[in-house]
């Protein structure tokens, strides 16, 4: 069991996100915007992020720069179903600022559900 903070503006996937991991027995935590995980980061120490890339407030990307610099153990997944931008995808960028793994949206829960597992599992 895991403290996971998730960010992403759309309400349909912060639901099926948060309802996936609470039924593998996490404690998640939610937040509408970039500003707002920031902060809920800060109030509620996660040991691990899921950061949509596009939301209101904060971008994604600078939200991953922003806890990756405050709290580099954490880990975070990115999460985007943006297009690639000159040759390089937002996925990619969020690997490159500090992300630990990528989620396509759409995603499946059993993706979701490895990609957690296998981030709380590694040494820090």
């Amino acid at each position: 069991m895991a403290k996971i903070l998730i960010a992403d503006d759309e309400a349909s996937v912060l639901e099926v996100v948060s309802r996936a991991l609470a039924l593998d027995e996490h404690i998640v935590v939610l937040a509408h915007d970039g500003e707002q995980a920031v902060m809920m980061a800060r109030a509620e120490h996660p040991e691990l992020a899921l950061i949509d890339l596009f939301m209101p407030r904060k971008e994604g990307l600078e939200t991953i720069m922003q806890l990756r610099k405050a709290y580099p153990e954490l880990k975070i997944i990115a999460m985007s179903g943006g297009n690639p931008t000159h040759g390089m995808s937002f996925l990619e960028m969020a690997t490159r600022l500090g992300a630990h793994r990528v989620l396509a949206k759409p995603f499946s829960i059993a993706d979701l559900r490895t990609a957690v597992a296998d981030l709380l599992t590694e040494e820090a």
